[in-house]
């Protein structure tokens, strides 16, 4: 079963002790954006999966995160969200895991729920392909007493 959040509202999510985002909700419409990002684009066939991870992260973060609470520069000064501070920060491992956890995987729980074995429209196994030969027919024999 698919649970709908109807809420539009941002909400605040903690990421580590004194480091919080608002982020707004994970819609199809972020999720489809963020796919289409040139960061994405730009990658090559050969690219890791962690590559590619990261760079979807970025991706999404840069449209979801609307402020953040907690980020400074080297000298302690709080720093204005920008798209290059949003990547800066998801290069930190523990930071890029807990936006991962808390917020792109709800997006991918929702995907997997929905992703159940339905059967096929004329029936269960009208979809299917043989993976095996067919058999051959048993060859003819004298009848036995």
């Amino acid at each position: 079963m698919i649970r709908l959040n109807l809420s539009n509202r941002p909400e605040w999510l903690d990421l580590l002790p004194g480091l919080r985002v608002l982020v707004a909700p994970l819609t199809t419409a972020l999720m489809v954006s963020a796919r289409a990002d040139p960061a994405i684009d730009g990658l090559s066939e050969t690219s890791s999966q962690e590559d590619m991870a990261l760079a979807m992260a970025k991706a999404v973060a840069r449209r979801a995160v609307l402020e953040w609470d907690g980020v400074g520069d080297e000298a302690g000064n709080l720093v204005p969200i920008s798209p290059a501070g949003i990547d800066a920060l998801l290069e930190i491992w523990p930071v890029f895991e807990a936006f991962q956890a808390q917020y792109v995987a709800r997006g991918l729980m929702l995907d997997q729920e929905k992703n159940a074995s339905a059967p096929s429209p004329t029936g269960p196994s009208a979809g299917a392909t043989a993976i095996a030969p067919p058999a051959q027919a048993p060859a003819r024999t004298a009848p036995q007493d």
